[in-house]
């Protein structure tokens, strides 16, 4: 501190120096002037005498004088004199300034001090200090107010001052943006204030979720904690703001017990008495730290301002620090006031790397976000490297360091070995000194012993500086002859040292102390230093003189390096130029003055074998040539033996190392072969690893090898990991931590080397764990169940539940499988209440038979863990089940977190809280349910909502009532909703507008609410919601285009949504407009609706707006029409005009696709080309998936376009070519399904079946046992493997994975399979066994069991309650992704048989089936039950029991019920009769609802039913059963009821009609308008029609009229799509002459409907074989018997799998031939070279 500073201010008195201001102020640092006094003069005399005598006098006695004179003469002495001088000349003026306040008033610059005045009378002052200068009243234009003058009035007006201006917010800060001066007031009012901080911050009444700030939040707990922690327990709203930010869960505030806190100011006044701290040894680090912390002001006046005590205070070792902190303080004054530490705007860590931070921030940002700090600085080594080159960050170094390594550091660091002569590996001593630098300071630098030992290494040259740095050399307790105490003076006596050398540390402790000396004494006496050159732990000496000489040469005569070294005589670059060697090798070192022998020997050597080698190779023989090699070999083996035995020091050992270490570094850069690199780093890692531990001054790249594992071929990973070392393990995982960013490896990579890491090292070395938590969201689960036994490892299970949420659901269950291996149901009872708490998120993913063992005493108590995670259905009813089942005492906010899980409770449960506080609660969270979707038991819903008597007069319900009861409307049918008022429905609108009502009760709502209110002002037809569905045909053509444009987004939102009448109706009025070209994105919702017709006459507008046109969802027939049209104006067609028309593009035309293949036949325009197709939104077409198959096929890369074909066009190849796949193909179609599913379930069942049999095979999963693995590999295929694969499936995975196993669809005889399996001894035993768990977990696989088991099930397990919720989980799969699909595929037989187990169920638990008992009043259902099962699974005698108003409400469902016979029918239209009367009297929702019922009326009853709107007539079209005398009575009402003629039909009309069309005269249908059944036809196509073969002539001749799709012999494809079921009218002449593209439109159903004599005459063998396996399979028996041998084999290879013998896919065909004689094949095999030759 006594060195020149850059700049004084007034150190010698001048005419430059001005006189400071009349008053003084103490926060200024304003130099005080130099007065010469008689006591204080600081001329040079007094130095000299100090110097001469006193200092001279004091070192020869030594320490027994003064330590303090002692070490300042000694530091004197050590300086030349201008250093003296500079150091004197400050001392003095310091002294002078500090001292000179204290005998002076006032000082100047003149150097005179004037006598002082004479004593005089004291006058008392008239006029305060207030009055006279600080009248705060008139600072109220700030700019004004001299910065001065706030000084003055805060040191002498200090109460006033605080008043008036640090609780005055706005006056404080005006003063401190006016005048930077000002910036101390914010610390001063701070700490002269008690409440200042608490009054401005600690507002609470303010706080809210968003603004409370954690820093804040800290002020507040320190200066106000009491109050603080009255709120956080008492108000329970205010608790939830404050830890509503994570930053504050640090806070624990103990709300039983109030502990006394401290007052801080307290402590303050008591602890920071600084005129009393006269005695340093009195005052602790403690008291110093805390008076800084919370005094920081006045500690900076009265300590840092005091030289003399500071000086004091940094003798102690301890406390030197806090000259630091007031050297910046004094100098660094704050100029702004502190703001509120935000982790975001002060730690922005992304841009650290591009601008310097200071330390203070660097560790602001760890003590405040050591999370994100570890994940963006620790984990970025860039960063972190940059950080770490400034000095102050090097505690980095520290922190950042894994877990793992400071657990290793005792086990390496072991400092009390190093006292012997041992051999300390290079890298551990630096691991050492960098993460454990406190006591590698004390126990390695402190001790002469073991550092001298280490210095034996040059490698280890480097502690010199290293404990130069860490210990320093002032202060005086450290040990004699340690690095603490060290003197030069004393120590460092050269001209001894050449009959005595000093040991190493003393020979590196004088370099780096006394420098100048050493090189005058040692660096020029050329003996001296050959002495140390001689010795391997002063080699370095030679070194560095000659460094240091060099250097000196080259600043005084301007000459390099080189130039001086080469002009000496150097005996061994002599010999080289002699010999005419020519090598890379450096000769300077060895040409230094002092240098060794050996030096120069092993360079000679080096430069010897370089150039000779070569020679020899060339010269000598081969046999020579070995017996050189093997001189060689053993003279490298003498040397490295003469070494270790420490005879000679060549540092052979090292040269081998680094040789090595850089022919391998040159080999793998070079090498590209990785079969050559792959035994080197196979089995040589821990070798080179190993070498690669060098010294501090190894500046190669440590991780070249660790790079090399890194790129390794996938196909070769596996196998090299397998065998590397735990060493070499560890510092891949390092490698890939540091750098996870910036490495480019593919998700099979990460994936191999995780499976590797758990199922081979793991096992080996459990710790290694912690390490692979980057790395766990890629593990496999079969790799988790490999995990060591490590569950009561509290940091591995403390990392799995860290991480754990983040993973998968299949990852979470198997870490759940893991961690049950360790409990058992006795450790899991003994684990006490707090259990799950102690266990952490793992409990969560337990198997259920683990699960269920958990009381409700550990539920309860867990319930916040349970909650925060994902539980399974099965144990969501469980935990309901438990805690409300056995506690009756929950209060209202346990119901609140309960939430949806309360739905699956027992309603007798719930009944125990009616007339409390929870039960209003209980009815919100069962609302919930039902708004969201989930299904419930009807006692549940009738006994909390709609058994209340209120319900029996519906029109005096409040309108808040229905909204309440919304949700739960649909359940009291039509009926109860007719009673409902407008002025009852209109304010319950909202609620009512989400609730999916039947389009019969949304039309009852509608008509009600549109008395008053006209759907067609704006915004009224949005509000309708879901309920849109009943608003009438008639009234939607009623209102404007822009009402039903503007609502077409909200239409297209809800559920169930327009029916096809409606959805006809707004399409045709809105494209009936010539605007509609410039609607598309408005009409998108509607498009697979629209008439193609409609699309068709406006093609060529449309694509005037090509870019709106090309991002619509088109359907295939319509997009078919667009492209033909598009082409009309591309030439020249490319891949890339292709791709360009978007959505278009995929109603390409075969002809077209294939002129685009050989257009550019390149594997990256194919691949670009099924990108696209893989994107399309709208499935592509049979015939397009067949065309792109076909033409693909016969590419040299189509194996490799596999990937990319996409699992919708990759199951449209031919199973005969699926099963020549090789293994690896086979696997990529596998994955390629599992990842898209939905097109394998639409498969036919036995393409299905054959095709996972093939894959099967395949892949190796055919014998053995049926494990986890592969079930899981096939994904939704698992369960279509045969049987006997599928009953090898492991027990274990079957129990535990039964909510996952429930959601796979399953043939009839998997489904026997399964039953089976549920009643084996290993799974649940026989059913009489089976307790309610038991059934929760089986849950909808008892409908599978046969009859005879399920009577074996205990009656009293199954309840009322239990049944229902049997069917709900049926009903809930579905209606689910994959029960739709299966359900779909299923025959009637399967659908029939299944129906059959659940009404067997109901009835035969709820008593129906015991003989010759009457249905007592407890069996007849109600409209909920009804609701909750299936009508038909009830008996009809129950349903025809009902009361009216219960059947009425469960009409609807009635008639919608398909497993009605037409028996029961008849009975529940007789009961219908006696409630509504005669069919004459039935209202439009009466006949609305019947359904399938309305079959039964008779002919005289159809004919005078009222049919008074579309509604009904759609209801009635949708009926499939109907005889032809019921349709023509039916077509004659509907004529009857609209009062128009066939030819006035519009489409909408058609539309509605549906079955009802085929009973209009074949002489009518031929007078209808053609343009309307055209529009009509999209959705007449799709059903299968009774119509006559006339009729179905005569509706086929309106298609092809001229305005609408013109000739049937201009049908392209996609009038062929639309027209649909109806080409099968098509005549015989016409039929025939279809041509390929022709037929590829034909759909299915069309085919199926064409008669059979028809059929085998009009499509000939080439027509047949150009069908599509659909088409095929939907021929017909009678289709198929009238066919001749010659079609029937055309129709065989259609339909074959095989390529030797053809089998019918669509029977069990054993593989017998099809043909009906002899003649067969070789009829076939004629047809097939005619074929051909065509």
């Amino acid at each position: 501190m006594f060195l020149a500073p850059e700049s004084t201010l007034c150190s010698y008195p001048g005419p430059d120096c001005q006189s400071p201001p009349t008053v003084s102020f103490s926060r200024t640092l304003d130099a005080v002037e130099n007065n010469p006094t008689a006591l204080l003069r600081c001329d040079h005399d007094n130095l000299a005498r100090l110097n001469d005598t006193l200092c001279a006098d004091i070192i020869t006695v030594g320490l027994q004088s003064s330590s303090t004179l002692y070490t300042f003469c000694s530091a004197l002495s050590i300086l030349n004199p201008t250093e003296v001088e500079q150091v004197w000349s400050n001392t003095c003026h310091v002294i002078q300034a500090l001292l000179l306040p204290l005998l002076e008033d006032r000082s100047d610059c003149s150097g005179e001090i004037p006598d002082p005045p004479l004593p005089g009378p004291r006058v008392s002052r008239s006029l305060s200090l207030n009055q006279l200068l600080c009248n705060y009243g008139d600072w109220t234009d700030a700019s004004y107010v001299d910065a001065g003058l706030v000084t003055l009035c805060s040191e002498n007006d200090r109460q006033e001052f605080i008043l008036a201006v640090c609780s005055n917010i706005q006056l404080m800060q005006a003063l401190m943006n006016n005048n930077p001066n000002n910036s101390w007031l914010w610390n001063f009012c701070v700490n002269s204030s008690d409440g200042y901080m608490v009054s401005q911050f600690c507002r609470y009444e303010t706080w809210t979720a968003e603004t409370v700030d954690p820093t804040m939040v800290a002020v507040c707990w320190d200066q106000d904690k009491e109050r603080l922690k009255t709120l956080l327990c008492q108000n329970l709203d205010f608790f939830k703001v404050v830890f509503s930010h994570v930053d504050n869960n640090w806070l624990q505030p103990n709300c039983t017990e109030a502990p006394t806190q401290p007052d801080i100011n307290s402590l303050v006044a008591a602890s920071c008495r600084y005129s009393e701290w006269h005695n340093v040894m009195e005052i602790t680090i403690e008291m110093i730290s805390m008076c800084i912390q919370n005094d920081d002001q006045g500690f900076v006046q009265e300590v840092c301002a005091n030289a003399t005590f500071l000086n004091k205070l940094l003798r102690n070792s301890a406390t030197v620090w806090v000259g630091e902190y007031c050297t910046i303080s004094l100098n660094s004054p704050p100029t702004n006031p502190p703001v509120v530490f935000s982790i975001p705007d002060w730690c922005n860590y992304d841009k650290w790397s591009k601008v310097l931070v200071d330390p203070s921030m660097v560790e602001l940002c760890w003590q405040h976000d050591q999370m994100g700090f570890n994940k963006n600085v620790c984990c970025n080594m860039p960063l972190f490297e940059k950080l770490t080159l400034e000095p102050r960050n090097e505690w980095l170094v520290s922190v950042c360091v894994d877990k793992e390594t400071k657990d290793i550091l005792p086990q390496v660091c072991q400092y009390s070995d190093w006292n012997k002569p041992i051999v300390v590996d290079m890298t551990d001593l630096a691991l050492c000194a960098e993460l454990d630098s406190l006591n590698f300071t004390q126990k390695v630098c402190a001790n002469t012993t073991v550092l001298q030992n280490l210095l034996a290494n040059l490698d280890n040259t480097w502690l010199l500086a290293y404990c130069a740095n860490h210990t320093g050399t002032g202060g005086g307790g450290g040990q004699e002859g340690g690095l603490m105490g060290f003197k030069p003076v004393e120590q460092c006596q050269y001209p001894s040292w050449a009959v005595t050398l000093p040991d190493a540390a003393l020979l590196a402790l004088c370099w780096d102390y006394d420098q100048a000396n050493f090189v005058s004494s040692i660096c020029t006496n050329t003996g001296l230093l050959s002495l140390f050159t001689k010795e391997p732990s002063s080699l370095w000496v030679g070194t560095l003189c000659a460094t240091f000489t060099n250097y000196t040469k080259v600043n005084s005569q301007g000459k390099t390096n080189s130039t001086s070294t080469d002009s000496q005589p150097c005996l061994v670059r002599d010999i080289v130029r002699r010999l005419n060697w020519t090598c890379t090798a450096d000769f300077s070192p060895a040409c230094q003055p002092g240098s060794s022998q050996s030096q120069a020997l092993q360079l000679l050597l080096r430069c010897g074998v370089e150039v000779l080698q070569p020679r020899l190779e060339g010269l000598l023989t081969t046999h020579m040539a070995s017996v050189v090699d093997q001189a060689t070999s053993v003279t490298v083996v003498l040397l490295v033996a003469l070494e270790e035995s420490q005879i000679t020091s060549l540092r052979v050992t090292d040269n081998i190392r680094f040789s090595v270490l850089e022919s391998v570094v040159l080999y793998l850069e070079r090498e590209t072969n990785f079969d050559n690199k792959r035994v080197l780093l196979q089995c040589f890692g821990k070798v080179l690893t190993s070498l690669m531990q060098t010294g501090r001054d190894q500046t190669s790249d440590g991780f070249f090898l660790i790079k090399e594992y890194f790129r390794i071929p996938l196909a070769s990973l596996r196998a090299v990991l397998s065998a590397v070392d735990i060493t070499t393990v560890r510092q891949i995982l390092q490698y890939f931590s540091r750098n996870q960013g910036t490495l480019q490896l593919t998700d099979d990579y990460l994936g191999t080397m995780v499976s590797v890491l758990f199922q081979t090292h793991l096992v080996r070395d459990g710790s290694l764990f912690p390490e692979l938590v980057p790395l766990l969201a890629l593990v496999n689960p079969a790799d988790i169940q490999s995990l060591p036994p490590l569950q009561t490892n509290l940091s591995v299970r403390e990392t799995i539940n860290s991480i754990i949420r983040s993973l998968s659901a299949e990852q979470r269950r198997a870490f759940g499988r893991w961690y049950s291996r360790a409990l058992s149901s006795l450790n899991m009872t003994a684990g006490g209440p707090s259990f799950i708490r102690d266990t952490g998120n793992l409990i969560v993913y337990l198997p259920f038979h683990s699960f269920q063992h958990l009381s409700p005493a550990q539920l309860l108590n867990g319930m916040d863990v349970l909650l925060m995670n994902t539980l399974s259905p099965l144990q969501q009813q469980f935990v309901a089940e438990s805690l409300i089942g056995t506690f009756r005492n929950l209060t209202a906010e346990q119901f609140r977190r309960l939430g949806n899980l309360m739905c699956l409770s027992d309603p007798k449960d719930l009944q125990v809280y009616r007339n409390t506080e929870a039960f209003s609660v209980i009815q919100d969270n069962i609302r919930t349910c039902v708004v969201q979707g989930l299904r419930n038991p009807s006692d549940l819903i009738s006994s909390l909502f709609l058994n209340g008597s209120e319900l029996q007069s519906p029109g005096s319900l409040p309108a808040g009532r229905v909204s309440q009861l919304a949700p739960f409307l649909p359940w009291l049918g039509v009926d109860f909703l007719q009673k409902l008022s407008q002025s009852q429905l209109s304010p319950a609108l909202t609620a009512l507008a989400s609730v999916p009502f039947t389009p019969a009760q949304a039309g009852v709502i509608v008509d009600k609410l549109s008395l008053n209110n006209s759907l067609a002002l704006p915004g009224q037809l949005q509000k309708l919601g879901s309920l849109v569905s009943g608003v009438k045909v008639e009234t939607l053509r009623s209102l404007p285009s822009d009402t039903l444009l503007s609502s077409l987004p909200d239409i297209a939102l809800h559920t169930p949504g327009l029916n096809h009448p409606q959805a006809n109706t707004i399409t045709t009025k809105l494209w009936g407009s010539p605007e509609v070209t410039g609607w598309l994105d408005k009409v998108e919702p509607l498009l697979p609706s629209t008439p193609l017709l409609s699309v068709l006459t406006r093609a060529r507008l449309l694509l005037t707006n090509r870019t709106s046109a090309e991002r619509q969802a088109w359907n295939t027939q319509q997009a078919k029409t667009l492209f033909k049209e598009a082409v009309k104006t591309m030439p020249n067609f490319s891949t890339e005009k292709f791709l360009a028309l978007g959505s278009i593009a995929r109603g390409v035309s075969c002809t077209a696709l294939r002129q685009l293949f050989r257009y550019k036949p390149s594997f990256s325009s194919m691949r670009s080309i099924l990108a696209f197709m893989k994107k399309q939104s709208v499935p592509l077409h049979t015939s397009l998936k067949k065309c792109i198959i076909e033409e693909l096929y016969y590419f040299d890369f189509f194996s490799e376009l596999l990937g990319e074909l996409g699992s919708q066009i990759a199951l449209a190849l031919p199973v005969s070519t699926i099963k020549k796949f090789p293994a690896d193909m086979m696997d990529t179609l596998r994955k390629m399904i599992v990842q898209d599913p939905h097109h394998f379930l639409l498969l036919p069942s036995t393409k299905q079946d054959i095709l996972v049999d093939k894959m099967v095979q395949r892949l190796g999963m055919y014998t053995g046992e049926f494990t986890e693995d592969e079930f899981r590999s096939l994904g939704i295929m698992a369960t279509y493997v045969v049987d006997e694969v599928f009953v090898q499936l492991v027990r274990s995975f079957f129990v535990e994975s039964l909510e996952f196993l429930r959601e796979f669809c399953y043939n009839s005889s998997k489904r026997d399979i399964v039953a089976q399996i549920l009643q084996e001894p290993g799974t649940f035993g026989p059913v009489q066994n089976w307790t309610p768990e038991t059934l929760n977990q089986v849950d909808r696989f008892i409908f599978f069991l046969p009859k005879e088991k399920l009577q074996q099930i205990p009656q009293a397990l199954m309840t009322q309650g239990r049944i229902e919720r049997l069917f709900l989980s049926q009903r809930q799969w579905e209606s689910g992704a994959v029960g739709a699909l299966c359900i779909q595929g299923w025959d009637q037989v399967e659908q029939t048989q299944l129906f059959e187990r659940q009404q067997f169920v109901l009835q035969y638990f709820l008593g129906f089936l015991k003989v010759g008992r009457i249905t007592p009043p407890a069996l007849i259902p109600t409209c909920e039950k009804l609701h909750t099962t299936r009508p038909s699974a009830w008996s009809t005698d129950s349903l025809t029991g009902m009361s009216s108003a219960a059947f009425s409400c469960s009409l609807e469902l009635f008639g919608q019920d398909p497993f009605f016979l037409p028996y029961q029918h008849k009975l529940l239209l007789q009961k219908t009769k006696e409630i509504y009367g005669a069919a004459r009297s039935f209202s439009s929702s009466v006949i609305t609802q019947l359904g399938r019922i309305a079959s039964q009326l008779s002919v005289a009853e159809l004919s005078v039913i009222r049919l008074s709107d579309l509604s009904t007539i759609s209801a009635l079209g949708a009926v499939n059963t109907w005889n032809s005398r019921q349709l023509a009575v039916l077509s004659s009402s509907v004529l009857n009821s609209t009062q128009v003629g066939p030819s006035q039909l519009d489409s909408s009309t058609l539309v509605a009609m549906g079955h009802i069309l085929c009973g209009i005269k074949d002489s009518d249908m031929r007078s209808l308008n053609a343009v309307e059944f055209s529009k009509a036809v999209l959705w007449l196509g799709r059903l299968r029609l009774a119509c006559s073969e006339e009729q179905q002539q005569a509706l086929t001749g309106l298609l092809s009229h001229s305005l609408a799709f013109g000739p049937m012999s201009s049908w392209g494809p996609e009038v062929f799509i639309e027209v649909g079921a109806l080409a099968a009218g098509l005549p015989d002449m016409a039929m025939s002459s279809l041509v390929k593209e022709q037929v590829e439109g034909l759909t299915p159903l069309a085919v199926s409907l064409i008669r059979a004599d028809k059929f085998a005459v009009v499509f000939d063998p080439a027509q047949i074989s150009m069908f599509s396996y659909e088409q095929a399979k939907a021929v017909t028996e009678a289709q198929r018997s009238l066919l001749s041998p010659v079609q029937l084999t055309a129709m065989s290879m259609v339909l074959t799998v095989w390529d030797d013998k053809p089998v019918d896919f669509r029977g069990s065909s054993s593989g017998l031939a099809l043909c009906p004689s002899p003649h067969c094949h070789l009829l076939g095999l004629l047809m097939v070279l005619l074929v051909s030759a065509l």
